[in-house]
């Protein structure tokens, strides 16, 4: 974490949120109570920023200053309208491209991906607002920048994201060792966007009853599975290349 994604202190926080920053993280402490706290606590939920109660050993672990039982971390990146984009594509005449990354948590992930999705020439990257690493300035430094380009959504709910990405004619791919066909057997040559799931566990199975199509990269050597860029990397340019090639 970079100093200048973190901000102490309540009355710094609310200055933050007044003058439009992005909020990727607010921590407030558990327990905590006066009168200033009350003008955050009115003040996010206007504007419909989440925010999660921590011990005071978590904030203490985020900085050492005073941070007076508030801390948040800026995101790095103004987030983008789904709807917005989905229409500028279709505008311009492009099939749309997303990628959605379900609950992946390094930012070094992230960023990776969101630097070959933009050299990819992607319409957007999808991510949770809670359960997914932030986008932070490690994640900028990572994706060497792209994220200034690449579009990126935050969406509280991505069961409800890809029902809207579906309606709006675009098919939903879960890239899954679950799956039964490989990435080579389904055709690309339409609106797409892929899902890519956590380090740990994948894509939660919730997702996978959503999606469209479940599809594997074929594995030949004695190591189960691709780190996750790597993994997103090799989905996003299959449908690069049959794109090339219709």
């Amino acid at each position: 974490m970079t100093k200048p994604d973190l901000i102490y202190g309540t009355r710094a926080v609310m200055e933050a949120i007044v003058a439009g920053r992005e909020i990727e993280r607010l921590f407030i402490q558990k327990g905590l109570h006066n009168e200033l706290l009350r003008e955050l606590l009115r003040l996010v939920r206007e504007r419909n920023i989440s925010f999660t109660y921590v011990p005071v050993e978590k904030l203490n672990r985020l900085t050492s200053k005073n941070h007076q039982g508030v801390v948040c971390l800026l995101s790095s990146v103004t987030y983008a309208s789904l709807d917005n984009l989905i229409n500028f594509a279709y505008s311009h005449g492009r099939e749309p491209f997303f990628i959605i990354l379900d609950r992946i948590t390094d930012v070094r992930n992230v960023g990776a991906i969101a630097r070959t999705a933009e050299c990819a020439g992607m319409d957007g990257m999808i991510i949770a607002e809670k359960g997914s690493a932030p986008v932070s300035g490690d994640a900028m430094k990572t994706s060497a920048g792209a994220l200034n380009h690449l579009p990126v959504c935050r969406e509280k709910d991505l069961r409800k994201t890809i029902k809207f990405l579906q309606d709006n004619g675009i098919m939903v791919i879960a890239c899954t060792e679950k799956a039964s066909k490989t990435i080579y057997e389904v055709a690309f040559n339409r609106p797409v966007a892929l899902i890519m799931g956590s380090e740990e566990d994948g894509i939660s199975d919730d997702l996978l009853r959503t999606s469209d199509e479940l599809v594997k990269i074929p594995m030949r050597g004695k190591i189960g599975s691709l780190n996750v860029s790597v993994a997103a990397g090799i989905a996003i340019y299959e449908v690069v290349r049959q794109r090339i090639l219709q």
